[in-house]
Formats: C-alpha cells, structure tokens, sequence
C-alpha cells in the first residue's frame, strides 16, 4: 500500500512533531502552518495571531504499519482537544486543535475519533475537522526542533520533554526505539 498523509494541529507544533517522529509506521513529521489566510506565512506572522494558520504537523506514515486512526487516537491522548485556541500557556487560534483530512475516509474516520476519545475526557472535545488547505512548511529551525534543541531550550525541558516521556511510557511497545 502507497504511504499515507496526515495532518494534525494539537498547538506547538515542536510538541507534537517530538511525538509522531517516534512512532513506528511513520517515515516523516514536517512542521508547518495551515488553516489560515496569509500567503507564505511566517513564524512571526503565524504567532502573532493574525493569519488564521494552526501551527501543524504532516505526517507521511505506512497504514500497514500505523493506521490514521490509531494516529489520530495518540492525537488525542498527547494534547488537551477540549480547550478552545489554547494547549497549556500558549493561546490564540495558532494553538487551536484540528485535524485536516486528506479525504473523505479520513474526515470519516476524524468523525469517529472525536467521538470515540470523547469518553476519555471530562469536558467536551473542541477539536474542529477543517477542509484540506494550503500547507506551508515552517522555517528549517523548526524542523526536528525538540531533537535539536532538547539540552538547550527551555520550553522543550519544561514542556516538550514531559509530554514526550507520558507518550513514550503509554506507548513503550509503539515506539521505533522498542523495534
């Protein structure tokens, strides 16, 4: 079977991208903006809130190793959906959850994951399912930015790291470290 794209906004895109690239079944994770109105837009831009882009991730992954949505289940236990434009202390419609489908089985399966994960949840999921959009690749300091920048970055110690050890330790046997 053809290898397959993802693309999920679940805030920080350094967060989420830490995430999937250790993920079995998956070959890439690039970092970039979608969902908004600006052409070309930048880091500055895209944090400024004015644009209208997520901050996301694509994903190419292998569905017979990892499907979407087994991808779209760890979407969900690695952020908060039922904050509205904000995960932790980063706020505004750049940290919205999303998830943008490539097809219609994708949208279908988006559907179902929302409601299914729901009942792991106290609050109402407000992830929003939003139409394929023109992707924009972040700058190339931001790919692969928690692998570059661990040791040295505050805001991957204090956040990226703990969110990466929950994900590893409830999914030991998923990781491409444990092939």
């Amino acid at each position: 079977m053809t290898k397959q794209i993802a693309t999920l906004a679940g805030g920080c895109f350094w967060c989420t991208e830490a995430v999937f690239n250790e993920l079995k079944g998956v070959e890439a994770v690039e970092s970039g903006y979608i969902g908004g109105h600006m052409v070309d837009p930048d880091y500055r831009s895209v944090c400024g809130g004015a644009t209208g882009h997520a901050e996301a991730v694509r994903i190419t992954f292998d569905p017979e190793v990892v499907g979407y949505a087994d991808l779209l289940d760890i979407f969900f236990h690695t952020h908060d959906p039922t904050t509205p434009n904000r995960q932790g202390g980063d706020a505004g419609t750049q940290y919205r959850s999303a998830i943008f489908p490539h097809s219609r089985k994708q949208e279908a399966e988006a559907r179902a994951s929302v409601e299914r994960n729901q009942a792991d949840w106290d609050a109402p999921i407000v992830t929003t399912i939003e139409a394929e959009a023109p992707w924009y690749k972040a700058e190339s300091y931001h790919q692969d930015y928690y692998k570059n920048n661990a040791g040295s970055n505050g805001y991957c110690a204090a956040v990226v790291g703990p969110k990466l050890a929950k994900f590893r330790k409830g999914y030991a046997a998923r990781l491409k470290s444990a092939a």
